[in-house]
């Protein structure tokens, strides 16, 4: 006969399991996520389209392009590139305003969409500049 004392355990784990899995981020397939480093280095090598979605302002990324809150997308359209096939990176302060954003410019067309992991401050927590 098992105990009941060790079956507790067992079932404590498994519900926490099943949790974390459902709160886990299902990166869409339409949105590259891309880390600090890498947007740096793509900044270094190339002049790249850099937009601010955050709302309410923050501090920008040194070198950002553009600043357009993340509800209001569809607003700003004619600021952004012709070419619907063109890199576009997006970030806020976190990440979440950034998949929103994305999510956006994708039902408008475009195409070549990259969030930035962990926002403005994953930027700033890697030593990056701000303006």
């Amino acid at each position: 006969m098992l105990k009941i004392t060790n079956v507790y355990p067992l079932v404590l784990l498994t519900i926490f399991a099943l949790i974390m899995s459902g709160c886990s981020f299902q990166k869409p397939d339409y949105l590259k996520m891309i880390s600090p480093a890498e947007l740096n280095q793509l900044m270094q090598a190339e002049d790249i389209f850099l937009v601010d979605v955050h709302t309410p302002k923050q501090r920008h990324i040194k070198g950002t392009d553009l600043f357009i809150p993340y509800n209001k997308v569809e607003q700003h359209i004619d600021k952004l590139p012709s070419d619907k096939s063109a890199a576009i990176y997006l970030y806020c302060a976190g990440g979440p305003m950034g998949n929103a954003a994305a999510r956006t410019l994708r039902d408008l067309g475009f195409s070549n969409l990259s969030n930035l992991e962990g926002g403005a401050h994953a930027w700033g927590k890697a030593g990056y500049a701000f303006e």
